[in-house]
């Protein structure tokens, strides 16, 4: 099924990122505490709902500015997923819906692929087909050959499959556990539990 993939490409939050450090400190800053955050978050998204509606639910205004990301906030197979990717003799992006900076945040994090590109510099984020479009156009190859990797059904895995990239959807992260795919929608290409899972199913480079 992957025999003639030439791309993965992979989104940030709940994919790479545990974002769980930041949406404490959004909750903190906001003056809530992160459990009554962290609940408000998990009703709307699992009314189908945007996940920034959690402050109007919470009758609170977001924080101005939001966390940067640190080399602690990576998943523990984040890194190791990457270099096998890599390895397997696979064009390695990463991309997602990210402020100005996340690039290089990520970079310092040590994130070593060919590129990393947040939607705010695009000035198009996901669920867009141009978003996938760019992604596409950055592997340098053809969108059947290129496997997105996302949390999210709504976010990466439907508009990923519409835009006719590969995906495989990574069962972690509220999102990933509150979200149903549709009873008569095609399923992802793959479904992992972790990411190491992937690199046990990629084609080894010859």
């Amino acid at each position: 099924m992957l025999a003639d993939l030439r791309a993965v490409v992979f989104d940030v939050g709940e994919t790479l990122v545990d974002e769980s450090r930041a949406w404490s400190e959004q909750a903190r800053a906001a003056g809530v505490t992160p459990f009554s955050l962290m609940a408000a978050i998990g009703s709307v998204i699992a009314q189908g709902r945007d996940h920034r509606d959690a402050w109007a639910l919470l009758g609170i205004a977001p924080p101005d500015v939001a966390p940067d990301i640190g080399p602690g906030d990576l998943y523990p197979d984040a890194l190791e997923c990457l270099r096998g990717v890599r390895a397997a003799g696979l064009v390695v992006g990463v991309a997602g819906n990210q402020p100005r900076g996340a690039e290089a945040a990520l970079r310092a994090a040590g994130v070593d692929v060919d590129f990393v590109v947040a939607s705010a510099t695009w000035g198009v984020a996901k669920p867009s087909l141009e978003f996938f479009r760019h992604v596409v156009t950055e592997t340098q190859t053809d969108p059947s050959r290129v496997l997105y990797v996302g949390d999210r059904l709504d976010n990466d895995i439907r508009p990923a499959s519409a835009a006719g990239l590969r995906t495989a959807w990574l069962r972690r992260g509220p999102w990933a556990y509150l979200q149903q795919p549709h009873t008569d929608e095609t399923r992802p290409d793959l479904e992992l539990g972790n990411l190491m899972q992937l690199t046990d199913v990629l084609p080894r480079s010859t």
